[in-house]
């Protein structure tokens, strides 16, 4: 959503656009954390030294680790007390759909409000050449929010689902769900293997302990208390990293607001003072992606599984609704002391502070203003207590991405396609067992922290060009069948790749209109996004009802239905006869449909 040159692109985790040529240009993609971290908080360290009654009990872990572990456990505790009559599965999955509504609505939040999304809103409100205009996080993710509890909650708990794949098996058979499985479970994985990434360089520098050692422990942290308790644990330090973010930005905002070498926010708004005006503005040329980063922010939130795991625990469609829209409002409030922190970055004099000049923008350091600002214009201990909040604000997605994971393998691809007459506390322990598998992964790819950023970027992307659309057939049309989900996957996933990628070196095929090269790199400014997410819905219905009167007219041997579109010999077992059944979960499962 932003850069000099135009080759940028969008980051769905923290909602902005990020350089196609590095990630840590301009842009807050989840490397602009490890560079932030490694660079500033080494007086953070000295800080500590100084101040001996600050240092953490325990060496090699942060406070909020420990609160996290102390937390989780006792959310565990919770959750094994609460399961004595429950679907086990269910408690680990959705909270049993029984979390209450002040439990969803700080989960909820925490999911979309990482230590990018604080740290990137203030880098884009002080950069010279965006301003307040190109902020589209806070807007992004609440009308992502309120559309989804608006047209999304009814229809996925009217059939009590557990993951948002459920109706995609249902609706188009297990081999297509297990395709459509493999975007998420990529992005999931590459995201959580970016914030372990981040973590490990925070604990690098505050605790001086090897880059190894450091990522290991952040992510036997994050593993630890969401084996134990699933989405209870998940849930409940969700409350306390939220609450320690809030109050630890707040408390920063009026030393920097007063500090003397900060020009009123109000007047620099509109005025050429030390720079442009942090208002910012939108140029012409750029207005194609701006739209098309907006409509990837505010659709391409919606079908990823951190978001329905919450909705769909709540215990009733009310309470999702009530929690969807809350969480948007809380989504948008939390980025008001980013934006307020960019507006003192490009409100101050920095040769007034111990930064000096050049300005952070000249010397290519803008990913890192808000805790720039935070180190030059607020004491040191107020500083520490709100780099701790960006350390929190990472630990709140992490948690959330390991979940998901591990929940869609264990109920969609384990239970319905591996064992189809696994007990639930196999299909328990199927989950643990993949969730210790993922996050072993995920910590591996976490050595190799920039390539993981961008996979973790492309493959959201095509969770955007292809589970979004499929979706929405899957709830809105029932008529689609596999045909059409099968034609709709292979046009999106060929319209994205060949639309290029230079994160990794993959050249555009495709040259869509306003295609420019600049330094060597091409850029898309058509919006190239959203145009394949609607030629990929549209092939879905094409194709399906295409499919469907080739069969019925005869017109092609109802033998060659491989998918078995017409020969209605797929049986769903309905909710009400499941619920009478011990040894199965509240859910709509599909036999027969492969």
């Amino acid at each position: 959503m932003f850069l000099p040159c135009p080759a940028n692109r969008i980051c769905l985790a923290c909602a902005t656009v990020t350089s196609m040529h590095s990630h840590s240009c301009l842009s807050a993609g989840a490397g602009t954390l490890q560079k932030t971290f490694l660079k500033i908080w080494p007086f953070t360290q000295s800080a500590l030294r100084r101040r001996r009654h600050l240092r953490f009990p325990h060496e090699n872990e942060l406070p909020t680790q420990q609160m996290n572990k102390a937390t989780g456990i006792w959310a565990s505790w919770k959750s094994r007390k609460d399961q004595q009559n429950r679907n086990p599965t269910e408690m680990a999955m959705v909270g049993g759909r029984n979390i209450h509504v002040f439990i969803g609505l700080f989960t909820a939040t925490a999911t979309w409000v990482g230590g990018a999304y604080i740290n990137s809103t203030a880098e884009i409100v002080y950069l010279p050449s965006k301003g307040l205009l190109w902020v589209q996080a806070p807007v992004g993710f609440a009308l992502s929010l309120v559309i989804g509890g608006f047209f999304f909650v009814n229809p996925m708990r009217s059939k009590n689902y557990v993951t948002v794949m459920d109706p995609l098996q249902e609706t188009y058979g297990n081999m297509m769900g297990t395709l459509l499985f493999i975007p998420p479970l990529l992005g999931e994985v590459f995201w959580f293997a970016a914030i372990l990434a981040s973590l490990g360089a925070t604990m690098r520098v505050i605790l001086d302990i090897g880059g190894s050692l450091a990522i290991t422990i952040s992510a036997c942290t994050v593993i630890l208390y969401t084996l134990l308790g699933g989405l209870y644990s998940v849930a409940y330090t969700d409350v306390i990293q939220m609450v320690f973010i809030t109050l630890s930005l707040w408390i920063c905002i009026p030393f920097a607001l007063v500090n003397s070498a900060t020009e009123s926010i109000y007047y620099t708004a509109t005025h050429q003072s030390y720079q442009d005006p942090w208002i910012g503005k939108i140029e012409k040329q750029y207005l194609g992606r701006w739209l098309d980063d907006f409509f990837y922010l505010v659709l391409g939130s919606i079908p990823w599984q951190t978001y329905f795991q919450r909705v769909l625990s709540a215990a009733s469609t009310g309470q999702a609704r009530l929690i969807s829209y809350l969480s948007g409002l809380g989504c948008f409030a939390m980025a008001i002391p980013s934006v307020l922190i960019g507006a003192v970055a490009a409100s101050t004099d920095w040769n007034q502070t111990s930064y000096g000049l050049p300005s952070p923008f000249e010397r290519g350091e803008s990913a890192m203003i808000l805790p720039l600002v935070l180190q030059h214009l607020c004491p040191a201990y107020i500083s520490i207590t709100g780099l701790g909040a960006i350390a929190a604000a990472a630990m709140s997605s992490a948690d959330s991405a390991l979940l998901s994971t591990g929940s869609m393998f264990a109920h969609n691809i384990y239970r319905k396609i591996l064992r189809k007459k696994a007990s639930e506390r196999e299909v328990l322990w199927a989950m643990r067992t993949s969730m210790l598998v993922f996050g072993a992964g995920a910590a591996g790819l976490a050595f190799y922290s920039s390539s993981v950023y961008d996979l973790w970027f492309l493959s959201g992307e095509l969770v955007y060009a292809l589970l979004f659309p499929q979706l929405c057939c899957a709830l809105f049309a029932p008529s689609t069948n596999t045909y059409g989900s099968a034609a709709g996957f292979l046009v999106g996933l060929l319209l994205r790749l060949l639309a290029g990628e230079p994160a990794l070196s993959i050249p555009p095929v495709i040259h869509y209109p306003a295609c420019s090269l600049v330094n060597g790199t091409y850029s898309q400014l058509f919006p190239f996004k959203t145009f394949t997410v609607l030629l990929t819905l549209g092939t879905i219905l094409a194709v399906s009802h295409l499919a469907k009167a080739l069969f019925q007219n005869n017109l092609l041997p109802r033998s060659w239905d491989v998918c078995n579109i017409t020969g209605g010999t797929a049986i769903l077992i309905p909710l009400q006869q499941v619920e009478k059944q011990e040894r199965l979960p509240n859910t709509a499962l599909e036999e027969n449909h492969d």
